[in-house]
C-alpha cells in the first residue's frame, strides 16, 4: 500500500525545504493527484531542457486517502480531513492494527512515510500542500493557517484567500501539521484548484504548485512561466482577495440534507434566501454574504460555507 501513496519524488542538488504535497486526501478528488503526476515528470525533464535549472531542497507527493480513492469515494468511514487530531493520533498510535479502521490506517501509513521522509532528509522546514477540488463549479481559493509564513504562501497562489475556516471545522491537516506537532519549523496550506471532475482543475493545481515551490524556495523565480500566474489571476478575476467565515452549516447523521440546485462557489446570496433544505424543512442563509462549497455529493459533513469579503481585487 505504501508504494501505491507516493505519486512521486525529487530531491534537487540543493539542500533546503522539504514539501510534502497531497492529493485525494478526499478519494473523489483526482485533479491533485494527476496534477503531482504531471509535475514530478516535467521536474525529471526540466534539466535536460534548461541546463541553468536546478532545484533546492526535496519534494514528495502522496495521496491522503488511498483505500477510498481506489473506491472513487471520499471515505470509507469517516472524513479523513476531519480527523486530524492530536487525540486522535495518538488513539492510533497506541492501537493495535486490527483495531483500527481505514480511515485510521490511511493515518498511520501517512504518518510513517512523513517521519521517516523527515528523519532521512533532516530539513530545516517542512512545508505542507493539501491540494483539493470541490463538488461545485466557481472560483479557486486558498485557505491557510493562521500565521504570517502560511498566510504568505497562499496569497502567492494568486486566488482568494479565506480566513476563520479553521475554527468552523476541526480535524484537517491544517489543523495538524503544525510545530506543536513536527521538530522542524512546520507550515501548511490548503488549496482548491475547482471542481471535482473539471479538466481545468489539473492546469490550476499545477499551477498552483509551481507558484508554492517558487515562494518556498526550491524553484527560482527566473525558472518559473508567467504563464502558471495568468492561469491562476485570469480564474481569480472579479473574486474576493480575502475573505472570512460567516458560518458553515454542519450535517448530522439522517438530516436528508439537499442543497438547492446549480449554486456554485462565491455567488452572492441574501440574508433569507433558500439554499437547502432538510427534514427539518427549510434552510435559509443567515446573512448576506457568498456561497463557499456548496455539498453536491452524498458524502460529506459541511453543506455550504458562508463568507464575507474583506478585500475584493
Amino acid at each position: 500500500m505504501q508504494d501505491e501513496r507516493i505519486i512521486g519524488s525529487y530531491e534537487g542538488t540543493k539542500k533546503g525545504s522539504l514539501l510534502i504535497v497531497f492529493g485525494a486526501m478526499h478519494g473523489n478528488e483526482p485533479a491533485g493527484v494527476k496534477a503531482l503526476e504531471i509535475m514530478f515528470d516535467m521536474l525529471k525533464r526540466e534539466p535536460t531542457t534548461n541546463p541553468d535549472f536546478y532545484f533546492c531542497g526535496k519534494m514528495i507527493g502522496l495521496i491522503g486517502n488511498l483505500r477510498a480513492r481506489k473506491k472513487g469515494l471520499r471515505y470509507i468511514n469517516r472524513d479523513l480531513n476531519r480527523q486530524w487530531t492530536t487525540e486522535n493520533v495518538k488513539r492510533i498510535e497506541n492501537s493495535k492494527l486490527e483495531d483500527l479502521d481505514e480511515e485510521d490506517l490511511e493515518i498511520k501509513e501517512l504518518l510513517e512515510i512523513i517521519n521517516s521522509e523527515i528523519n532521512t532528509y533532516q530539513p530545516n522546514e517542512l512545508v505542507f500542500l493539501d491540494l483539493h477540488t470541490t463538488t461545485a463549479f466557481g472560483g479557486i481559493f486558498s485557505i491557510p493557517q493562521e500565521n504570517e509564513a502560511s498566510v504568505k504562501i497562499a496569497i502567492e497562489l494568486h486566488a482568494p484567500v479565506i480566513r476563520g475556516l479553521l475554527e468552523g471545522v476541526k480535524g484537517t491537516t491544517l489543523h495538524y501539521f503544525t510545530n506543536e506537532n513536527f521538530a522542524p519549523n512546520t507550515v501548511a496550506v490548503t488549496f482548491e484548484s475547482g471542481q471535482h471532475n473539471e479538466e481545468l482543475s489539473v492546469s490550476r493545481a499545477i499551477a498552483a504548485l509551481t507558484n508554492f515551490m517558487r515562494t518556498v524556495g526550491c524553484v527560482k523565480e527566473q525558472h518559473v512561466e508567467n504563464r502558471h500566474d495568468s492561469i491562476l489571476k485570469e480564474y481569480s478575476k472579479g473574486l474576493p482577495k480575502i475573505a472570512e467565515l460567516i458560518t458553515i452549516h454542519s450535517i448530522q447523521s439522517g438530516d436528508d440534507f439537499r442543497m438547492e440546485p446549480n449554486y456554485k462557489n462565491f455567488q452572492p446570496v441574501k440574508k433569507g434566501e433558500l439554499l437547502a433544505v432538510d427534514k427539518n424543512g427549510k434552510i435559509q442563509a443567515v446573512d448576506d454574504g457568498l456561497i463557499l462549497m456548496p455539498l453536491y455529493q452524498k458524502q460529506g459533513d459541511d453543506g455550504f460555507f458562508l463568507i464575507k469579503t474583506l478585500e475584493a481585487f
